[in-house]
């Protein structure tokens, strides 16, 4: 059993969206963390914690005394899981103040500082822009402006890329401590890489919103973010903490991204809690390895199901073992209840396909990439019931794992 205790919260402020047949449930929102204004849930410790062997239910509250029943509850369940995941996992993601933050275009590159307790950050993200006067959608890519998905799938919707240096935050392989990221905050040296880049990537957010789309030319009510592999880890978590991002889509993120830590404890060699690298995370998130996996109070199927109700689409190529591709599809399937629950099961897909290089859309993969950016950037008309996996994962008991579904 969890425990728990909650302060009331107010009304939120949100972009509603009509859906057809259900009713209004936003796509997207207007503020970073609709949920800030609750209260933390008990954290049980190690030996405090039971052990759950099967995928903890997303409906449950923290405190094991209700459930889920309505859309209007889910704002609260998502600050449980957020602050679970901070708290076991990755560290604080610091709020930040947009008093703290100036920010100016100048060539087509955004720049930014951000300053905190008397020291700035600067990021600086690259913007390539479709012709025209906008406002556009846009990207935000890891690494590059789309990400590695390919730029034309984006360039050919008029949709623009916005190139986020990682790097400018902390490193692939931080030095605890001795990133940019804690001149700002000195005292979250154990902050991990996910719960830093992410921070990154609202700040882009925080920027544009400050010098408005008649400045930017960016369509706020219709931003995306991709990565692949780690970059597409970092994906999932920005787009799990920031609720003003319509598109999440995730390619390839193996463990610590949507793969459940607890399915893939069970599988060969691939990329488990106990077995994924140290940069990325929190040290003491460490002492769940192995048969302790099964004792954390969440699981990343409850990541990936942070997004909803925006829009989420998971990648995955089963031809490397590492990126545990029978995780990914139970975690994905598991999430998606959620929005299923919610009548919004449109907004969530998975494709997992082989037959590529690692971080390689293939061409049987573009139609789900186009559909989801039609639909939920550019708000056409387009088929996002994608669940598609390879016949040797069909005969996967995703079930098993999710007895709260049945």
């Amino acid at each position: 059993m969890k425990i728990a205790r909650f302060l009331a919260v107010s009304a939120l402020s949100v972009l509603l969206v009509p859906f057809a047949g259900a009713k209004e449930i936003p796509l997207v929102y207007d503020r970073e963390f609709t949920g800030a204004g609750y209260a933390a849930p008990y954290f049980p410790t190690l030996e405090e914690a039971p052990v759950i062997k099967t995928l903890p239910n997303p409906f449950e509250f923290s405190d094991g005394k209700k459930q889920v029943k309505k859309f209007k509850d889910w704002s609260r369940r998502r600050s449980e899981i957020i602050r679970e995941l901070q708290h076991y996992e990755l560290g604080e993601k610091p709020a930040v103040s947009k008093d703290c933050i100036k920010a100016v275009i100048e060539n087509n590159t955004l720049n930014i500082d951000i300053t905190v307790n008397g020291e700035t950050l600067t990021l600086n993200c690259r913007i390539q822009y479709p012709e025209g006067d906008g406002p556009f959608p846009a990207i935000i890519g890891i690494g590059g402006g789309a990400g590695s998905l390919p730029a034309t799938i984006f360039t050919q919707r008029k949709v623009a890329t916005i190139a986020f240096n990682f790097g400018q935050v902390m490193a692939h392989q931080q030095r605890r401590g001795s990133e940019p990221i804690n001149k700002l905050y000195p005292e979250l040296v154990e902050m991990g890489a996910y719960a830093a880049w992410p921070w990154g990537v609202s700040r882009i957010i925080d920027a544009l919103e400050i010098l408005g789309e008649d400045v930017t030319r960016i369509d706020l009510k219709h931003l995306a973010i991709s990565g692949c592999s780690f970059a597409g880890k970092m994906a999932l978590y920005a787009g799990a903490f920031d609720e003003r991002i319509a598109l999440t889509i995730a390619q390839e993120p193996g463990g610590g991204g949507v793969d459940a830590w607890r399915v893939s404890e069970t599988l060969g060699h691939v990329e488990t809690l106990g077995n994924t690298d140290h940069h990325w995370f929190m040290e003491k998130m460490f002492q769940y390895a192995g048969e302790n996996t099964a004792r954390l109070p969440m699981d990343h199927h409850e990541l990936a199901a942070l997004i909803c109700p925006r829009a989420l689409l998971v990648l995955g190529n089963p031809d490397y073992e590492w990126l545990a591709e029978e995780s990914n599809y139970v975690s994905s399937a598991a999430a998606r209840k959620v929005w299923e629950r919610f009548g919004i099961a449109d907004r969530m897909g998975y494709s997992i396909q082989g037959g590529h290089g690692h971080c390689q859309l293939p061409q049987s993969q573009y139609p789900a990439v186009e559909a989801f950016v039609d639909k939920f950037l550019l708000g056409k008309d387009a088929d996002t019931e994608v669940t598609y996996v390879e016949e040797r994962l069909k005969d996967v008991d995703y079930m098993k794992w999710i007895p709260w579904a049945k």
